[in-house]
C-alpha cells in the first residue's frame, strides 16, 4: 500500500465518508509504517497520533484492540452523549471527557468499556430517540424517559 496510488484504494473505501481524503491518508501512513517504522504498528499514542489521519480516538483504538494496552478511552460521539448522558461529565470535548472517564475508570476497563458504551449507543441510547424502555441501566439513568433526547446532543446548527 505504500507504493500506492491514492486512486487505486479510492473504490475500496468508496462507501466511506471522505474516502478520498482516507485513500490520501493510507498511503501516506503506509509509506511513513515503512520508513519509520520497519512496516510495525507503533505501540503509543505519542507515535501513533503522528500518522496522517490517526488521532486520539483511534490510536486508543488500535492500542486496545489490537495490543491490549489502551493509553485512554475512547471517546466517540456514542461515548460522548451516554457519559453525559449517564452524568458521568458535563464536559463537551472529547479530549476532556476522557480525562475524566480515565479517572473514573480503572485502567484495565478503558477498552472494554469504550466499546461497551459504543455499542449501546448505535443500538439503544440513540441521539434522536433513544430507547430508554429497552435500556438495561433506564433505572439509575439520570436522563431516562422525556428528557433524554435533550442530553448529550450537539446544539443544532444554524442554517442558512
Amino acid at each position: 500500500m505504500a507504493h500506492a496510488e491514492p486512486t487505486d484504494l479510492e473504490p475500496l473505501l468508496s462507501t466511506l465518508g471522505m474516502y478520498r481524503q482516507k485513500s490520501k491518508n493510507l498511503v501516506k501512513l503506509a509509506g511513513l509504517l515503512v520508513e519509520r517504522h520497519g512496516g510495525e504498528v507503533p505501540r503509543t499514542l505519542a507515535e501513533l497520533v503522528e500518522l496522517p489521519g490517526v488521532g486520539r480516538k483511534t490510536a486508543n483504538v488500535v492500542l486496545g484492540v489490537a495490543f491490549g494496552t489502551p493509553e485512554g478511552v475512547v471517546v466517540d460521539t456514542h461515548v460522548q452523549r451516554l457519559s453525559q448522558r449517564l452524568g458521568l461529565t458535563k464536559k463537551t470535548e472529547p479530549v476532556e471527557i476522557e480525562q475524566v472517564l480515565m479517572e473514573q475508570l480503572p485502567r484495565e476497563s478503558w477498552d472494554i468499556v469504550s466499546h461497551t458504551l459504543i455499542f449501546h449507543g448505535r443500538r439503544i441510547c440513540l441521539a434522536i430517540r433513544p430507547k430508554c424502555e429497552e435500556c438495561g441501566v433506564a433505572d439509575i439513568c439520570p436522563s431516562a424517559g422525556a428528557r433524554a433526547a435533550k442530553v448529550g446532543r450537539k446544539p443544532s446548527r444554524a442554517r442558512g
